[in-house]
Parts: C-alpha cells; sequence; structure tokens
C-alpha cells in the first residue's frame, strides 16, 4: 500500500508531518515520492496567512485529480486548514475521505485504515492536548540537520495571530522527551539541532514555573554528535540575561538569533497586541551586539498593518537602516477572519502594503550586502550541503544561515568533501546575499 505525503507550511509542521511518516512506516506501508502510484494521499496543511490558505487548497485540489487520473483510493488533509475549515473542507472538496486537526496526528494510521475500508473519517481532539507519540521521525531534511519542535501552540494572541484558536494554549514538551529525540536524531547522523515553537523563549514555564530554555540547551550540548543548535523564534520581551549567557559560553550554539519583532513604532506594536515598544527593542539589540560582538540577528516585519500610517512606515525604516539587522524578512499584512485585527478600522489598501514592503527589502538588501562584504577576509566554519557538479563548486552554510531562509557559501577547494561535514572556509568574495570562499 503506497502513501504519499506532502508537507506544507513552517517547520513546525514539518516536525508533525515526520511524526506521521513515522508512524505511518511503522504500520508497514510504503512511502513512495510519486503521487501517481499512491493509494493515500496525505496533505498537511497550512493556513497562517492568506499566501498559505490558497497554497495548501490548491495542492488539495491538485491531489484530488488522481482520484480521476491515478489509482489513489482516498485523500486526507491534516494540519491547520483541517482544524480551522474542517466543515468547509467536506462540503466544498468532497473528494477529501478524511480530516485531522492539528492535535490528532497521532490517529493517522488509524484513519488510513478506515479509508483504505471506503469510510469518510475524522480526529480532532482537545486543542490543548499534547501527542505523547514515541515513535521515532522520518527525517526529510537529508539527514544532517533537523528540527526540534521544543512546544506547541501559544498564548501571546497577537492581534493579527490565528494559531491560538488552531494550535491551542502554550505546552511544552517534557524536557526528558526532547533530550531522548534529540539523541536519536544525533544517532541517526544530526548535526545541527534548530529549535523551534511559536515561541521558543518561555519553554518551560508551564511545566516547571519557570524559563527553562538555558537548562535544555545546557543538556542539548552534552550529546554527541551535536555540533551546531539554532535558536529560532525568540520573542524579544522574554529573552534573559540567563539566554544570552548559554548562547556566550556554550560553544556548540550558533550565534544567531532569530527575534520575530514584527514592526519598530510603537503605535502599530501597541495595535498589534505585541508586549514590547522601541526602546526596549533598541536596547535588547544593543545589549546582544555588546554581549555576542559576532551574533547574527534575523527579524520579520509586517507592513500595512490596520492603521499603519507614513508616520509609522518610516519610523519602520529609520529603525532597519539604525539597527542593520543581519537577516530579515518582511511580510504584508494578512486579514485573518475571526483575529481583532480583522475587524479594525484603517485597513490599508493591497498596493500600499506592497510599496511599503519593496521599500524595506530594498533597503535591507544594501545592508544584507554590505555585511556579506565585510565577511571577505574571514574564517568561518561551514555545514557542507552538497556540491554542484557543473561548477566543481561546494554549497554550505555558515552559523549565520539557517536552511532553507538564509543564504549559502560557494566554497571551492580540490579536496573531495562530504555532504554534512563541516570544513574551515577562507571568505574570498561576496555575491549578493551569498559569500564565495576556498576550503582550507
Amino acid at each position: 500500500m503506497n502513501i504519499f505525503f506532502v508537507s506544507l507550511g513552517c517547520d513546525k509542521n514539518l516536525v508533525d508531518s515526520e511524526v506521521m511518516l513515522g508512524l505511518i512506516r511503522e504500520k508497514g506501508f510504503h512511502l513512495t515520492n510519486e503521487e501517481q502510484e499512491a493509494d493515500i494521499i496525505v496533505v498537511n496543511t497550512c493556513c497562517f496567512i492568506n499566501d498559505a490558505k490558497e497554497e495548501s487548497i490548491n495542492t488539495i485540489l491538485e491531489m484530488a485529480e488522481y482520484k480521476k487520473n491515478g489509482k489513489l483510493k482516498g485523500l486526507i488533509v491534516t494540519g491547520c486548514l483541517a482544524q480551522r475549515y474542517k466543515n468547509d473542507i467536506m462540503k466544498e472538496i468532497p473528494e477529501v475521505d478524511a480530516l485531522l486537526g492539528t492535535t490528532s496526528y497521532d490517529a493517522i494510521s488509524e484513519v488510513i485504515d478506515k479509508v483504505l475500508e471506503g469510510e469518510k473519517a475524522e480526529s480532532f481532539k482537545d486543542l490543548n492536548e499534547l501527542s505523547t507519540v514515541e515513535t521515532h521521525r522520518v527525517n526529510t531534511t537529508g539527514g544532517y540537520f533537523s528540527y526540534l519542535k521544543i512546544a506547541e501552540g501559544c498564548d501571546k494572541h497577537c492581534t493579527y495571530c490565528i494559531i491560538p484558536k488552531i494550535r491551542g494554549d502554550y505546552r511544552s514538551v517534557p524536557m526528558e522527551k526532547l533530550i531522548k529525540e534529540a539523541e536519536f536524531l544525533a544517532e541517526g547522523g544530526v548535526k545541527e539541532l534548530i529549535l523551534v515553537a511559536q515561541e521558543t523563549t518561555v519553554y518551560g514555564v508551564d511545566l516547571y514555573c519557570k524559563k527553562s530554555l538555558p537548562e535544555l540547551l545546557h543538556k542539548l550540548c552534552n550529546i554527541e554528535g551535536i555540533e551546531w543548535i539554532r535558536l529560532q523564534y525568540c520573542y524579544p520581551e522574554e529573552i534573559t540575561d540567563e539566554l544570552i549567557e548559554v548562547i556566550k559560553t556554550e560553544p556548540k550554539i550558533c550565534h544567531y538569533l532569530d527575534i520575530p519583532i514584527q514592526h519598530a513604532s510603537d503605535n502599530i506594536l501597541k495595535r498589534m497586541g505585541r508586549r514590547t515598544n522601541q526602546k526596549e527593542l533598541r536596547d535588547l539589540i544593543a545589549k546582544l551586539r555588546k554581549e555576542i560582538p559576532d551574533i547574527a540577528l534575523r527579524t520579520s516585519l509586517i507592513t500595512g498593518f490596520p492603521g499603519e500610517t507614513e508616520e509609522d512606515h518610516e519610523i519602520l525604516k529609520t529603525f532597519v537602516k539604525e539597527m542593520k539587522f543581519e537577516r530579515l524578512g518582511v511580510f504584508t499584512y494578512s486579514k485573518e477572519e475571526d483575529t481583532p485585527a480583522a475587524k479594525m478600522k484603517d485597513q490599508i489598501l493591497k498596493k500600499v502594503k506592497v510599496s511599503r514592503q519593496k521599500e524595506l527589502m530594498k533597503l535591507q538588501q544594501t545592508i544584507a550586502f554590505d555585511h556579506a562584504k565585510d565577511m571577505i577576509g574571514k574564517e568561518l566554519k561551514v555545514m557542507i550541503e552538497g556540491k554542484l557538479p557543473d561548477e566543481g563548486v561546494y554549497i554550505g552554510r555558515t552559523y549565520m544561515d539557517a536552511p532553507n531562509v538564509d543564504g549559502y557559501i560557494f566554497v571551492h577547494t580540490s579536496d573531495e568533501l562530504m555532504s554534512g561535514e563541516f570544513a574551515e572556509v577562507l571568505v574570498m568574495e561576496a555575491k549578493d546575499y551569498d559569500l564565495i570562499g576556498k576550503a582550507l
């Protein structure tokens, strides 16, 4: 019985997909990379913003075509879109045979069995349940890096965000389970762990009555085989001196921090329901750069939030120009139903949102290119990810580059390098966002 799997959306969703793949494989089903060969297709969906919603719906419709033109017996939809729009999906897309909510992915094998028996099926559990699946995940990222999801859900309730309604309240994964999972990943050859959650910085508050990310990091650093640990989704107001000290002193932790700030105008930050202001952001960034001088900071911004004036936009531009983030992404505001921001007055025209986004990205391009040039002459540790055979050059990442979101370094050498190994590289050139170097 062949199962084809599509995973959409964020890296946290990918972890759920990998768990489901583990359960499917454990049940004895065969995983296929060819959708036309599939007896069952599973689409793990995202609906965080409108673009993600559209991609999920289009993918479901595309896979549904194999019921007409292939051997497909069942189409299963899981994840955020299934959780948020379960009634609409079954009504509007009759080709869908089963739905699983965000806390029900552990039921995938049972649901597949029901679909194969010709039944329609669904599984939706308490939104605040935390899965206790012990099955080993199938690592789909190539084997050398892997995401470690340390918590589920969110308690922040930013006014633009639907996540708490489809993922539930913040629930930390017990530390012993995370250590066990990380040890298994390391035994399988994983050398870089990327810690993810809707917010990583408040890890442990619900379980241990204190922020326990520093303690978790110390324990993960003790695992043999792990060489890099990378932190993502660190809310600025929750970054403590203790966490900064751990990043600074533990050699395995990359001097890289993903801090989603969303805006820099106090007016917009307040309307967004964010729990910080511009002065606090400036103070935090100054502290991080002082304590960890080579730190690479990544952030994300939203343009065109309801009520954003030209003055607010200029404040944000000035902030970006002065903070000089090494890595930055900009999204246009997506009006999501059932969120407070969707009901706000002064919604911004799409063309204005896009224009402001382009202005910020153009500004950031100059900053990023200058930063890349500053790397020339430096020696960097690089994880090799593959080779471009036509050009005879290896491709890799530095500590400043998270997979799939940041840049690359192209490495010239006469030596044979293996994917997943580390090399010391002298940076020779900068080409836009990427670096070019030679192995030492």
